[in-house]
């Protein structure tokens, strides 16, 4: 079995100087190495709904960029930038210089891409002037790219499933409203969403992405459930860098979000580079992707309280 996974960090290696926050330009030499996680996904074709979810229930949100659009970008919480396929540069009139390259360290490689600058990227609440934009490979199944975590920091994120709707507004740090469970988060690697969760009595760091398709184990894990006698099945992970991970699926436990426990999974652990660069290869850990996320009814993240809000399907 082949799994396709695409999480990759975007190091900003531009051979040109940028300019930092006093706006004064650094020598390239002095350039500081600044990495953003960006999710792409499977290349494979997959039905197109607008601005809502695609088949494997990944959010689609309707993106004004430079007051055009809406582009569908899958709404990734794993990555800290967006990034766009490159019909959306054309489509903007925004030609892409050739010295404009970004190294992108993939979840199972990297690789070198092109990147445009654009001045506005908006959707509900979320505004943001001057971006720098990656220009990624057209492996969405319809979608244009991936919106990042940039400019959330005081914004609540609400997915209905069941009626397919996605809002980004201010926090205003409103409490959980009856029915749902509340579980606090760290951020960690810049806008990472991170928990504490149990899989079968394992104590594991999850990470929220819901920009990724399957769940994914790092091989801490998995040495800890087969210690428990899971059986487990050889499975590749195809990188967005078209690296290909072997690896091994497993029938996992349930895991438990809090009072929530969601079963019936299957999930598939490798030495994937992307854990390496997190430094997240000796403690139990999860990418936790929309074949969790999505099996719930209502998922909310606010990020300025902290908090993801579930409700689980009745």
């Amino acid at each position: 079995m082949r799994v396709a996974y695409g999480a990759f960090v975007a190091a900003l290696l531009s051979h040109a100087p940028f300019a930092v926050a006093d706006d004064t330009p650094l020598p390239a030499a002095e350039v500081p190495m600044t990495l953003d996680e960006v999710t792409v996904e499977a290349p494979e074709p997959r039905y197109v709904a607008p601005t809502l979810r695609d088949r494997i229930g990944r959010v689609w949100a309707p993106v004004y960029i430079n007051g055009q659009g809406p582009f569908r970008l899958v709404l990734d919480t794993g990555a800290t930038t967006s990034a766009i396929v490159s019909s959306v540069a054309t489509r903007l009139n925004i030609s892409i210089p050739p010295e404009n390259r970004i190294g992108l360290h993939g979840a199972t490689g990297e690789t070198i891409v092109p990147y445009i600058n654009v001045d506005t990227l908006e959707i509900g609440d979320l505004s943001l002037g001057d971006s720098r934009l990656p220009i990624v490979p057209d492996v969405f199944g319809g979608a244009e790219g991936v919106l990042g975590t940039q400019g959330l920091a005081d914004k609540r994120i609400f997915i209905d499933f069941r009626h397919d709707l996605i809002r980004i507004t201010f926090s205003r740090k409103r409490p959980a409203t009856s029915g749902f469970v509340v579980l606090p988060f760290q951020m960690v690697l810049g806008r990472l969403v991170t928990l504490q969760v149990n899989v079968g009595g394992v104590r594991t760091r999850a990470i929220i992405d819901t920009g990724a398709q399957q769940t994914i184990g790092n091989s801490a894990l998995r040495d800890a459930l087969l210690r428990r006698q899971r059986e487990a099945k050889k499975s590749d992970i195809i990188g967005v860098t078209l690296d290909v991970v072997h690896g091994e699926s497993i029938d996992t436990p349930p895991i438990a979000l809090g009072a929530i426990q969601l079963r019936n999974l299957r999930v598939t652990f490798g030495d994937m580079f992307i854990f390496e660069q997190w430094k997240l290869t000796r403690e139990p850990t999860l990418l936790v992707g929309m074949d969790v996320i999505g099996s719930l009814d209502t998922f909310v993240i606010d990020y300025k309280r902290r908090e993801l809000q579930l409700k689980a399907r009745s």
